[in-house]
Formats: structure tokens, C-alpha cells, sequence
């Protein structure tokens, strides 16, 4: 099996003010690209030759589970944006969900900001779907993804210095606050029914 780079369902603009045309090239034309084509290099006569990205996420080690981490990592971040949106918020189950765990959704929002602003060095927060439908934050260091931790990723927000360096520069807290006009709370609905 060969992996590819995922196609963007907007155009490299339109996230702009949140991200810029050029953070998108570089973050999902250079970055990414060499993510699938290391692992594409990596995976040939082993035994993760034909397996789903997530199967091996979930079963490699090493350089192996490095690419294909940032490959289903970024796919997600990537997928889950869409133009800037006023008053943008959860909807359906997914809403409700946070609304009975955190008491409001900007209580979530203060609660998965500082998850983001407080990782060490690079890597992910996530929002991951529990079996019982209960979520959890989580922070993950590198390529981690939480469904090592068997967890459904549900939404993720980047928190590698690429993924803001170009727009925000040092401003982790800034960028990540950000973020929450972009979201496409529908397909992050979908992630958590399906």
C-alpha cells in the first residue's frame, strides 16, 4: 500500500486570517508531503506493508510510528477546518457531550487551551471519544495520536512551532485561540457519531 498526500476541501486562503496561504504550503505541501513519502520509504517488506494508517499508528514503533503518526495526525487537523466563522460551536451529540463533562463549552475551551499552551515542546492536543461516548483531553507528545490509548480522535489542534511559527511566531496561546473560528463542528460531529 502507498500513501498519499490528502487533498484540502478549501483553498489554501481560506482559513486566512487563522492560517495564512503560506502556512498552509508549507505545513500541508512541504511538511506533510515528506511525512507520507518517508513513510511511503519506511513501510516496503514489513509488516506494516499493507496496513490502514491507523492499524499501524496503533502497532509501529520507531520511525515507522513518527510518519505514520504525523500523517493520520495532520489529515485530521487538516480535515477538521473550514472558512472563519462568527459565534462558531459544537453541535448534536458532540455538543451536548462537552456541555455534560465541562458545563459549557467555553469552559472546554479554557480546559483544551491550557492542555495546548502547557505541552512541552512540540506536539498534539486532542479531544478523544472514549467507547462509552465520554471524551477526554489529552496531551501527546510527537506523533502521539490517542488512539494508541484506545481512544477515537476527534479533534486535534497542532501545537508544533510549524504549524503557527509563520503566522503567530512565539504565540502559542494566540494561535490556539484562534483556532476555534475554524472549525467544522459538523465534521467533528460526524468523527464522534460514527
Amino acid at each position: 500500500m502507498s500513501f498519499t498526500l490528502i487533498d484540502l476541501p478549501y483553498a489554501p486562503s481560506a482559513l486566512e486570517p487563522v492560517i495564512s496561504a503560506s502556512t498552509i504550503g508549507f505545513h500541508h505541501g512541504k511538511h506533510l508531503q515528506t511525512y507520507v513519502n518517508n513513510l511511503n520509504g519506511l513501510i516496503p517488506g514489513t509488516p506494516w506493508e499493507n496496513l490502514p494508517l491507523e492499524d499501524i499508528v496503533k502497532q509501529s514503533t520507531g520511525g515507522v510510528f513518527n510518519n505514520a503518526g504525523q500523517i493520520l495526525n495532520h489529515n485530521l487537523y487538516f480535515l477538521q477546518f473550514q472558512a472563519p466563522k462568527e459565534g462558531n460551536v459544537p453541535v448534536g451529540k458532540l455538543a451536548a457531550q462537552i456541555n455534560e463533562q465541562w458545563g459549557s463549552f467555553d469552559e472546554f475551551k479554557k480546559a483544551f487551551a491550557a492542555a495546548g499552551g502547557s505541552l512541552f515542546g512540540s506536539g498534539w492536543v486532542w479531544l478523544g471519544a472514549a467507547p462509552d461516548g465520554s471524551l477526554q483531553i489529552t496531551q501527546e507528545p510527537g506523533a502521539g495520536n490517542p488512539v494508541t490509548k484506545g481512544l477515537k480522535p476527534i479533534l486535534t489542534f497542532d501545537v508544533w512551532e510549524h504549524a503557527y511559527y509563520l503566522d503567530y511566531q512565539n504565540r502559542r496561546p494566540e494561535y490556539i485561540g484562534q483556532l476555534w473560528s475554524i472549525l467544522n463542528w459538523e465534521e467533528l460531529e460526524k468523527r464522534y457519531t460514527k
